[in-house]
């Protein structure tokens, strides 16, 4: 196990915590690996009832480790083995899968939230996914689930125009659950963990699948976005955009108009 994720089990319940503080905890492709393991090994193991993820050092994630990103990107042509198969598995998950949310959730930090059945979040929580900046798209299914639980417009807000939401925004927006000091997130996580957990098991996966419909037309969706994300990676705009950023210098686009459907 990576000192980056710590997993553990406690009781019925299995803990992911991300555990890279000095890094803001985003996450590396190591870490994205241990994190897919981990879920699919707790839905395979009868003594597990929900998974929990946390974040560590008043930060949930920062989102991808960029350096790690660019050169996963560069080798393997696209998100990454380790990528992709983390945000493919986030529809297909048995159990129930609960966050609890401080700091910053940037990024994946966010849209991974879009497939958990609860979310706890902190005054401090802040919400940014700021994929167009970067001269990328939405990822992990955020372009279908964003809009259907927010609305078109505040999902345009954020994944778009690139506003960050605060954890009293994003409750009004529906994918928080409930606010609590930093201090009472964690027990109230596993509180509602552990209520999950003693639910009848058979009725309980039913009712999830029933509720989040289709898992087939999410997986196609981030089949979708990752297709486009890889084209984006190598357009001009990526590559002008992650330059910018290692030079700490703004990006200087072309503003040239194009026909070009995506």
């Amino acid at each position: 196990m990576s000192a980056d994720v710590d997993i553990r089990q406690h009781g019925a319940i299995q803990v992911l915590r991300l555990t890279r503080p000095d890094k803001k905890n985003a996450l590396t492709g190591e870490m994205y690996a241990l994190l897919t393991d981990a879920l699919e090994a707790g839905d395979a193991n009868e003594d597990v009832a929900a998974h929990v993820i946390l974040g560590s050092g008043g930060v949930f994630s920062a989102g991808n480790d960029i350096s790690d990103f660019l050169q996963t990107s560069k080798n393997e042509n696209g998100l990454g083995r380790d990528v992709l198969r983390f945000i493919s598995l986030l529809p297909l998950i048995q159990k129930p899968l609960l966050a609890g949310v401080d700091g910053k959730a940037i990024g994946i930090g966010t849209t991974l939230l879009f497939h958990c059945d609860l979310v706890f979040a902190t005054p401090a929580a802040e919400f940014s996914t700021p994929f167009l900046d970067l001269g990328l798209v939405p990822e992990a299914g955020s372009s279908l689930l964003m809009p259907r639980v927010m609305g078109y417009q505040r999902a345009f807000e954020m994944l778009v125009l690139g506003a960050t939401f605060s954890a009293e925004r994003a409750r009004e927006c529906g994918f928080v659950n409930q606010i609590l000091e930093a201090d009472k997130i964690e027990s109230a996580v596993m509180a509602a963990a552990s209520r999950l957990a003693s639910k009848p098991p058979k009725a309980l996966a039913l009712a999830r699948q029933l509720l989040k419909g289709d898992a087939k037309e999410i997986s196609a969706c981030i089949k979708r976005e990752a297709d486009i994300f890889r084209n984006r990676l190598a357009s001009p705009e990526a590559m002008e955009t992650f330059q910018a950023f290692i030079e700490k210098r703004p990006p200087r686009f072309s503003h040239a108009p194009t026909q070009k459907n995506i």
